[in-house]
């Protein structure tokens, strides 16, 4: 059964509201500008003042306007090829992460394709609900993404927010790498060469505009160990699998079973 881009899946649903954003334990490395405008913040509130100057509002443009890149992050196949490759990846024992830790994959976020961005604003404007994103110009970037409606593939919330500026907004919906760098590391990335393990880190196929907290719940988890919901896991099956292969990574006897009954939801 064919499987669609998830962006063009996810418009399609309509999911309740989601609550107000909430902060979470686990970042994905904010923008410098996100951390310049907390820490002006702080200095006026505790100067018991308020800034004369707001940013002006951006002009929504079209999407074709915008640099981001195309590549979708799940891929178009079928179920059938997803259990072949599944089949083709090397089995290795559960090994724990020894040695990992987040620089190995350089910083977050880079602009690895050139189009003037990193790779969060790519992300969170290819996975906005069309006509939704609001972003300017910020240097050579052309779709600094300030606003915008998102459908979060894990849980199938709805996430509006009006200011990406407001820390506590950008921590609210963060980017996922589908298959965490830590069980990369775990799986081959730790015998590879810095540049290959930054090409990963920024790999726009496996990379998700998700809901903060359920992100943090999701931690670094495999699929033996965490899974979304049952609408989503066909999808996620097989971008975990896309992944995995592309970067010729193994995979763990559990972590193959529970791929295997995620793809029987497709």
């Amino acid at each position: 059964m064919p499987v669609l881009p998830l962006h063009r899946a996810l418009l399609r649903r309509r999911a309740p509201a989601v609550p107000a954003p909430r902060l979470s334990g686990r970042g994905d490395g904010l923008t410098g500008r996100t951390a310049r405008s907390a820490a002006l913040a702080a200095v006026l509130l505790l100067a018991g003042c308020s800034s004369a100057e707001k940013t002006p509002a951006p002009v929504p443009l079209p999407s074709a306007r915008a640099t981001v890149s195309s590549v979708s992050p799940t891929p178009v196949g079928t179920e059938a090829e997803a259990r072949t490759r599944l089949r083709a990846l090397q089995v290795a024992p559960r090994r724990p992460p020894v040695g990992y830790v987040r620089d190995a994959f350089g910083s977050a976020w880079l602009d690895i394709d050139g189009n003037g961005c990193n790779q969060r604003d790519d992300v969170l404007l290819r996975d906005a609900v069309a006509g939704t994103a609001r972003y300017a110009q910020q240097g050579r970037c052309d779709h600094d993404v300030l606003a915008g409606t998102w459908v979060d593939p894990y849980t199938g919330r709805t996430l509006v927010f009006t200011d990406l500026n407001d820390p506590a907004q950008a921590q609210a919906i963060q980017i996922d790498h589908l298959v965490p760098l830590a069980e990369a590391w775990a799986s081959g990335a730790s015998r590879w060469a810095p540049d290959r393990r930054k090409q990963f880190a920024n790999d726009l196929g496996e990379l998700l505009a998700v809901d903060g907290p359920t992100n943090a719940s999701k931690g670094d988890g495999d699929p033996a160990a965490w899974r979304p919901r049952k609408d989503y896991q066909c999808a996620y099956a097989m971008g975990w699998i896309d992944t995995k292969t592309r970067w010729d990574l193994t995979v763990d006897r559990p972590e193959k079973r529970a791929l295997l009954q995620m793809l029987g939801y497709c």
